[in-house]
């Protein structure tokens, strides 16, 4: 459609700003459980006209409402009274958190609508497998699993909705300040139910550089001084961290973890139902959402493989959401971005590629690394390459499956294998921090068992009779790759490992078996 095509070519920026906005005019609501959506809506437009709606289900019915004028929050706030205090006292915070009960519901209740309620999770491993089966080829079960899992329009307004709602606590103690998702949120690769990661902003950049010229003075604020910026974000997000946990409604399990290389605040923010990641600005971080947000706009097969390839490697506990010695799902992004840069002709552009297209506006250097690179996709020339999904997966597990881990490191800059600098078993470079491997943490025993299960899914997709498979109402095509490979492939799955180092074989099968018995559950789970 053309909505599409035109929200599709709009630059990272202006997306966020747009959200941003939106979530500044938009309140939740709890909602009785016996609602007549018209009342609702008959009542709210009598603050100000309201642009969008959704219902959720999140411990009973939410609603979700944006308005065109920020104007009319306040309208809506000067009408909601304070809860009784009869059995609790209240923390007077005055949020954008309301709950609305019905005053007479008897002679309102014959009236209830059937409201239409937005999905805010995915199906289950199971209940995808069977939509997989009625697809008619690999590349729309690709697609199917796209649907399932992207995040809506729905959880995306949510999602910022949450951070706007953080945001309104910050400003208490800095009244410039934003807070923004970065990540999975944002980079066009999320999945319904994933943690949103967001940082605390205080550079308005820009605004201030250009008044400071005028007048005689240099001027600048008394600041309090702090021997580092470490420091800082500490005190910083300590403080925030208990304003969440003393007087946030909805904001419970808060822990502060000051000491991570990355100092953040871990909560669980109960009315929008989503976990929280809150860090102070991590400007490389917001540049590796961009990178993968341009990616994921370039070409619709990008987050086709990208979604299919988490799935499989969650299916097969070759990802997991517990740090530890594992492939992480950005490595795993890293390693789909490398392969399709690898395609003849490529897919998607080398890194070094995307900042020869880079004007004066998109020059970033951050701690000294250069993180430039084109931010208006209008300026990349789309790929020549009509390669199928179908083919797509295949190729991937047999490039990996057959890739010389030994030797060689992944470096997106180039889009080509070069030597290792170190000898960790698995070097992608860090794109923006070039002396920084981003799958340090994964050991030998790891590799070998993604290496392993490529070649195991690359060999059931080769052998596979579609036709057979289908009329004997077997799993096909990617939903064969879904069910985890049982016991009975273990003999095969030893040939697999042939010319792989015999000592982790043992522990390998292990964690096989292991790895069956609870990577369903951990796929239905998650």
């Amino acid at each position: 459609t053309d909505a599409e095509v035109s929200t599709r070519k709009k630059t990272f920026a202006e997306v966020q700003t747009e959200r941003l906005d939106q979530a500044e005019r938009t309140v939740l609501i709890k909602c009785p459980s016996k609602l007549n959506e018209k009342k609702l809506l008959q009542y709210l437009s009598s603050h100000g006209n309201v642009k969008s709606h959704f219902f959720f289900e999140n411990r009973g019915i939410s609603a979700l409402i944006e308005f065109s004028e920020k104007s009319s929050i306040a309208s809506l706030q000067d009408a909601v009274g304070i809860p009784g205090a009869s059995e609790h006292h209240v923390v007077p915070f005055k949020s954008r958190l309301f709950t609305f009960t019905l005053k007479n519901p008897v002679s309102q209740h014959m009236e209830e609508t059937p409201l239409r309620l937005s999905p805010q999770s995915h199906i289950p491993v199971k209940d995808l497998i069977e939509k997989l089966c009625l697809a008619d080829s690999i590349s729309s079960q690709m697609y199917v699993l796209l649907n399932e899992y992207q995040l809506t329009e729905e959880n995306i307004k949510l999602r910022f909705l949450a951070c706007s709602l953080v945001r309104d606590f910050t400003r208490a103690y800095f009244p410039d300040s934003t807070v923004k998702p970065f990540g999975s949120s944002v980079n066009t690769f999320g999945k319904l139910g994933s943690d949103v990661d967001m940082f605390l902003d205080f550079h308005d950049t820009g605004k201030h550089a250009t008044k400071m010229k005028k007048g005689p003075f240099e001027m600048e604020y008394q600041m309090k001084r702090l021997p580092s910026e470490r420091l800082a974000t500490q005190r910083i997000l300590s403080v925030i961290g208990d304003c969440l946990d003393n007087f946030g409604p909805g904001c419970a399990n808060v822990q502060k973890i000051l000491n991570a290389r990355c100092p953040l605040v871990k909560f669980s923010h109960q009315p929008t139902g989503f976990q929280c990641d809150l860090s102070v600005s991590n400007s490389i971080a917001i540049r590796s959402s961009e990178l993968l947000y341009i990616y994921g706009c370039l070409d619709s097969r990008v987050r086709a493989l990208v979604f299919t390839l988490r799935c499989w490697a969650r299916v097969h506990g070759l990802t997991n959401s517990a740090p530890g010695t594992w492939i992480t799902n950005f490595s795993l992004t890293m390693m789909v971005m490398f392969f399709l840069q690898k395609r003849s002709p490529p897919i998607i552009p080398t890194l070094d590629q995307l900042k020869e297209l880079a004007d004066e506006k998109d020059k970033h250097i951050i701690g000294g690394y250069d993180c430039s690179f084109v931010s208006d996709l209008r300026k990349i020339k789309p790929t020549k390459n009509t390669e199928t999904l179908d083919v797509l997966l295949g190729e991937f597990f047999e490039y990996f499956g057959n890739f010389d881990f030994r030797k060689n490191s992944i470096n997106l800059r180039k889009g080509k294998e070069v030597n290792k600098p170190e000898s960790s078993p698995l070097y992608i470079w860090n794109p923006f921090e070039q002396d920084l491997n981003i799958s340090k943490n994964v050991n030998q025993p790891q590799l070998e068992k993604f290496i392993a299960m490529a070649r195991e899914s690359a060999w059931i997709l080769q052998k596979e009779d579609k036709t057979q498979q289908m009329i004997s109402k077997e799993p096909w095509g990617l939903a064969a790759l879904l069910i985890p490979f049982g016991k009975s492939n273990s003999s095969r799955m030893k040939n697999r490992m042939k010319g792989i180092g015999s000592e982790t074989i043992r522990s390998l099968l292990d964690s096989l078996k292991l790895n069956n018995a609870n990577s369903q559950q951990k796929a239905v789970g998650k």
